[in-house]
């Protein structure tokens, strides 16, 4: 099936397994992808002792990684190339050591070549650790191509 003859939904998921293949980044965090829908995307990750800072809490850094990759699948699930324009964190409450973390990327806004996108990190009692909030710009090209087939 191409690309423009998924539903939305399909090219949401489609998108965010094509970034997936390719960011060696997420990969190397261990980032799973657990739900891709246009607009939305809820990523997650285990806290290793290699993530841990001087205090023994999970850095700040791979919060921020794991929440600019979740906020990167849902501004990419319409399958434009889109990149961040500036994004912001806030962080409320430690990660530590196994730790399951899940970030869910909302888009809050998306006009014209702009996009605005809330996402909340949770760790696995649903505590809230961190609030971060991306602004996106869509570039020229495809995440997929149009006429790419699909199995």
């Amino acid at each position: 099936m191409s690309a423009h003859e998924m539903t939305p939904e399909q090219l949401a998921i489609a998108c965010s397994e094509a970034m997936h293949t390719t960011d060696y980044a997420a990969q190397g965090l261990e980032i799973s992808i657990d739900e891709t829908r246009p607009g939305y995307a809820r990523l997650s990750m285990t806290v290793r002792k290699d993530m841990l800072n001087g205090h023994g809490m999970c850095h700040g850094g791979f919060i921020f990684a794991l929440s600019d990759t979740a906020f990167a699948h849902s501004c990419n699930s319409y399958n434009k190339v889109t990149v961040a324009s500036g994004c912001s964190i806030e962080y409320v409450a430690p990660g530590f050591l196994g730790d399951r973390l899940t970030a869910v990327a909302q888009e809050r806004q998306r006009k014209g070549r702009t996009g605005v996108y809330d996402i909340t990190v949770y760790n696995q009692n649903n505590d809230e650790l961190a609030f971060f909030r991306g602004k996106s710009y869509q570039i020229k090209g495809s995440v997929i191509p149009e006429d790419e087939t699909t199995a």
